[in-house]
């Protein structure tokens, strides 16, 4: 027990824990649930967009569908769970690089993506990021 924290505020405290966990777990759910990709507004398209654009189709689209929409095998991008205040461009960058442990998603845990080089991964994350901030994720 806390040092001079009274029953109100202990209940307090646990209150807001559990209202947190709740949120989380909503936040999950929904991120993952694919988004129809028709849906998705896609950014002004500039040439390095179009090759992020080719290096995810290439290498991400498989399971994370058209457009970061997401699909049956993995979640959307288009998410605030995947916002870079949560998700930096450094955990974009190493998930190719390493397995993932499923903790958004109940898909299993994410293997490594064979042959991806350094720059395909700047430019998908550049890619993904203009989805996000087109779809009002930041």
């Amino acid at each position: 027990m806390m040092k001079g924290t009274t029953a109100t505020a202990r209940g307090a405290l646990l209150g807001t824990v559990l209202l947190l966990a709740a949120a989380s777990a909503v936040t999950t759910a929904e991120a993952a649930e694919p988004r129809d990709p028709a849906t998705v507004k896609l950014p002004a398209m500039t040439p390095a967009l179009n090759l992020g654009k080719l290096n995810y189709e290439a290498k991400c689209a498989q399971c994370l569908g058209a457009n970061a929409a997401g699909t049956d095998k993995g979640p959307t991008f288009l998410h605030r769970v995947y916002h870079p205040s949560h998700h930096g461009d450094g955990a974009f960058y190493l998930a190719p690089k390493r397995d993932v442990r499923a903790h958004h998603w109940p898909f299993g845990n994410m293997p490594p993506v064979d042959g991806v080089a350094d720059g395909q991964i700047k430019s998908i994350i550049a890619y993904v990021r203009a989805l996000q901030k087109a779809n009002g994720i930041f």
